[in-house]
């Protein structure tokens, strides 16, 4: 019985080859009867119902780039990180080792040159040899194997993986459509074109597409200095990428390696000599790991994160966000930015050190910003996008808003309490209606009930409130609190802003029109962190910082102050490059005068003071002996979020250290932190240090001059005064 089996398996096998047989000659037929005699078939003269269906096929072929990496750089070249679909480099052929290109075309189609797109000595050579041998020896040109990995590309771009027929899925209206297209395509480009096409659009490894991927990712080399048992291995790889991959089937991609060299010394495109020394060569591959997205970024991933979703979220990369979300992945995009990668690295280092082996999760981070042009130059953060052992891991951005002002979101942590750094635009207000910059003030009101008098001009927006009259949408301060005893006293302004005095920004308030308070609050660009709306200053918390403000904003906020007055957006992205080299939309500077220069060059003076003998005194001195640094340090409530904003006029930079992660509720309070014990957090404590380590290291990079000084009329009564 098993004989008979066996028998009937072999019957069935043999007519199965001589049925191939006849479909083939067919085949060969329609191609002949299309090739060779295309009037008769036009005419309708003999014609068979096979070459009528041959000729209705569809005979254009849309050759569309192929899906390529995408590169996000620092603006000194350096690359920040990749993404892609499909992991692909496009060279030119000139570009390519003459090995691959020798090697390509000995194993996989010997008579390129020779043939118009289609090869019916092949075809036969293929049936013949498998009905004498058996096996499946293949028939397809590079030229038809070129239309398949096009249509292919073409849907799996569009998101349409189902849609891609394979090489033992085709049928033969499949293989007729390839034929034609493949002669359509002959037509239209010269041979090495198409050999061009092919090598860079073939699949060679999930890890590499195109030779260039593959050449880096196999042997860290480039597809131009492939030697030649490299090339003929990777030649040999593309017929079965999975059988003849030299990391999983070392052994069998040797034999195939070997198989190539044996067709280019038949061939005559090589010699014995190279022929015997490539044989005798071991594989030595030299993986490079190829890994995209921000989580594997080779710096800043938190910024990669922001650039991201600045893309994803700008219609001028697409109407919609899978169209976007292509064009990052798929369009082979250089996306040059404007971070500074010798910052970057200083900050990183910083901000991994500042907390040790934090248990307790305690968020560090460092945001520096150009001002003049609104560039975020450096944005690190002490954790890892990914799980590790022994790290803290979050994927939330503590450098930026959780949303932009359209709603998009940003990934950002939502922005934390930015505590005393808020004084100085209450301050900046202050100078702005004309008051001195020495006035004294009294900081001795601690209390300030609900029917109070404050100022406030903006009766439309709160109700009819005119100057002068209480509105209860401020609130009320019923017991404020200084950091410190012994400030409870009338002060110069000035005084009360270096030294941080709860009381004294108050009482210059009370003064103060909270109209004026707020247009000085949205001049420079202050809004939430939640939700990109304005700091609303008719809420008095917000005097002392009590709505989340993310460090980008608030460097930001400062550096208006660093140049006289003048505002500019911050921007992250300032060159787009497609595959072809065309320019696509950028960030350019956008700038405009927000607050009046004497009033910036007095807010400078009084901030220096911050430094040199007020809140922030403890902190390193050697900043202010390298370079002229204005400062504010600022301390949540349950100082849960501490905080140093320093500046030159060439740079500015924001510090954080505190809770990001915990609603921002848990208090700095009895914290032990890199082994030191704190009863308190202080902004000068943990992020005074980070940010002047760091400012040590970088401030020389951005040439800064000393601050222009305020004019003598806004110095006032007291400009000698002490304690």
């Amino acid at each position: 019985m098993a004989r008979k089996r066996k028998r009937r398996r072999g019957f069935g096998a043999a007519l199965g080859r001589i049925l191939g047989f006849l479909a083939a000659s067919v085949m060969c037929g329609v191609l002949a009867a299309s090739l060779v005699v295309p009037a008769v078939a036009a005419a309708g003269m003999g014609v068979s119902s096979s070459i009528g269906f041959f000729e209705s096929l569809p005979a254009e072929l849309t050759v569309q780039p192929p899906s390529q990496a995408t590169k996000v750089l620092t603006s000194d070249g350096q690359q920040i990180a990749t993404f892609y679909a499909e992991n692909r480099v496009k060279v030119p052929l000139d570009q390519m080792s003459p090995f691959i290109k020798d090697g390509i075309v000995a194993i996989e189609d010997s008579r390129f040159y020779e043939h118009a797109g289609v090869d019916p000595q092949g075809i036969l050579r293929a049936v013949v040899s498998n009905l004498t041998k058996g096996g499946e020896q293949g028939a397809s040109t590079i030229t038809q194997q070129y239309v398949t990995n096009v249509l292919n590309e073409a849907e799996l771009s569009q998101d349409r993986p189902d849609a891609v027929v394979l090489n033992g899925q085709k049928n033969f209206g499949d293989k007729l459509r390839e034929m034609k297209l493949a002669i359509t395509l002959e037509k239209k480009y010269t041979k090495d074109q198409i050999l061009e096409g092919y090598l860079n659009i073939v699949f060679f490894s999930s890890n590499a597409y195109g030779i260039e991927a593959a050449a880096r990712y196999f042997f860290s080399t480039s597809a131009k200095n492939l030697t030649l048992p490299q090339a003929a291995l990777l030649a040999g790889v593309v017929n079965s990428p999975t059988l003849y991959n030299p990391v999983t089937n070392p052994d069998k991609s040797i034999v195939r390696r070997n198989q190539v060299l044996s067709e280019m010394l038949r061939q005559k495109k090589i010699t014995q000599a190279q022929h015997d020394e490539a044989v005798a060569t071991p594989i030595q591959l030299k993986i490079t790991p190829q890994q995209q997205g921000c989580a594997n970024a080779a710096m800043a991933p938190y910024f990669c994160d922001y650039i991201s979703h600045l893309i994803l979220n700008n219609p001028a990369y697409g109407p919609t966000e899978p169209e976007r979300e292509r064009r990052l992945y798929r369009g082979g995009l250089t996306i040059v930015t404007t971070l500074d990668s010798r910052l970057q690295a200083a900050a990183q280092a910083q901000v991994d050190g500042t907390a040790g082996a934090n248990p307790d999760r305690w968020a560090a981070s460092l945001l520096s910003i150009q001002p003049g042009s609104g560039k975020i130059l450096a944005m690190a953060q002490n954790t890892v996008f990914l799980p590790q052992p022994g790290k803290f891991d979050t994927n939330l951005n503590f450098n930026v808003d959780a949303k932009d002002a359209q709603g998009n979101d940003l990934n950002g942590a939502g922005g934390f309490q930015p505590g005393s750094t808020m004084k100085p635009f209450t301050f900046a207000e202050w100078l702005n209606e004309g008051k001195p910059l020495t006035a004294e003030v009294d900081a001795s009101r601690r209390v300030y009930p609900l029917g109070f008098p404050w100022k406030d001009s903006c009766g439309k927006v709160l109700g009819a409130y005119s100057t002068a009259q209480a509105n209860p949408a401020l609130g009320a301060a019923d017991d404020l609190q200084n950091a410190e005893d012994g400030f409870y006293r009338p002060m110069p302004v000035n005084y009360g802003l270096y030294n941080s005095i709860n009381t004294a920004t108050f009482a210059s308030a009370s003064q103060l029109d909270f109209c004026g308070i707020q247009k000085m609050v949205d001049s420079v660009g202050l809004h939430s962190g939640l939700d990109s709306t304005p700091v609303n200053m008719h809420q008095l918390g917000n005097l002392l910082g009590g709505t989340g403000v993310a460090p980008l904003t608030l460097a930001n906020a400062f550096a208006t102050f660093a140049t006289d007055g003048r505002y500019c957006a911050p921007i992250a992205v300032v060159d787009v490059t497609d595959a072809a080299g065309a320019k696509l939309p950028a960030q350019a500077p956008d700038c405009h005068d927000a607050v009046k220069p004497d009033v910036a060059r007095g807010v400078n003076s009084v901030l220096q003071d911050v430094l040199k003998k007020g809140s922030g005194v403890w902190i390193n001195p050697k900043v202010q002996d390298k370079v002229p640094t204005a400062a504010k340090t600022g301390t949540s409530n349950n100082n849960g979020s501490t905080w140093v904003v320093g500046y030159t006029t060439g740079l500015v930079t924001a510090s954080f250290f505190g809770d990001a992660l915990e609603g921002q509720k848990r208090a700095g309070q009895n914290v032990t932190i890199n082994g030191t014990f704190y009863p308190s957090l202080d902004g000068y404590m943990i992020a005074g240090p980070q940010w002047a380590n760091y400012m040590l290291k970088v401030a020389p990079l951005y040439p800064a001059a000393p601050f222009a000084p305020p004019p003598a009329s806004m110095i006032g009564p007291n400009p000698n005064y002490r304690p």
